[in-house]
């Protein structure tokens, strides 16, 4: 099954699988972006963490594979009266051709090499000084219903981004245990991994 066909039948039930509220970690985090640069935002779904960007003035860009998720967040934008740039791609076939002031994903769930080649990417399309936001879930999620594959070689460690972070600063890089209210597909107790960096 590719990531498309997945994602679509996941983003195909009634309702904003994982709610149209802002990643908690994602809006606690933004503070220092500025709004003169371009915020993308990747493995975005339905639009939660865009559209919440967007509002607060931010010109948002975002990618998924899947077109139904991007649908939603194309609907979600309009009630919201903000205008976000959507592209439908794999993200491991995403070639930045473009530099951004920030760049986030939560939750996007990949295989180490596919994560080690897109932070090589996420490097070279930061900025100077330029951020890099990520929430994923932590290895020790597979004991946890909240949400999250049951596949330890999609889940990660700190080493994982620690190793594979070069030209970045690392601000903030822990795992903590979170209590997760995201619509109806993270909910309860979870172990995550929470990552600032900074292109110095």
């Amino acid at each position: 099954m590719s990531q498309q066909e997945f994602w679509n039948k996941k983003f195909s039930r009634d309702g904003y699988l994982y709610g149209t509220k802002p990643n908690q970690f994602i809006k606690n985090s933004y503070d220092n972006f500025k709004k003169s640069e371009k915020v993308l935002c990747l493995g975005e779904g339905e639009g939660r963490n865009a559209i919440f960007l967007a509002k607060e003035g931010f010109d948002v860009e975002a990618i998924d594979a899947s077109d139904i998720g991007l649908d939603k967040l194309y609907e979600q934008s309009i009630l919201e009266n903000v205008e976000i740039k959507t592209s439908c791609i794999d993200i491991n076939s995403w070639q930045p051709d473009k530099k951004y002031g920030a760049i986030l994903f939560t939750f996007m769930h990949l295989q180490i090499e596919e994560l080690k080649s897109l932070l090589e990417k996420i490097e070279a399309a930061l900025n100077d000084k330029g951020f890099l936001v990520v929430e994923v879930f932590a290895k020790s999620q597979i004991e946890k219903n909240s949400g999250g594959p049951k596949d330890l070689d999609l889940l990660y460690s700190i080493d994982d981004f620690r190793d594979n972070i070069k030209n970045l600063k690392i601000h903030k890089l822990e795992e903590v245990t979170v209590e997760l209210d995201e619509g109806k597909g993270h909910q309860g107790e979870a172990s995550v991994i929470r990552l600032i960096a900074q292109k110095v």
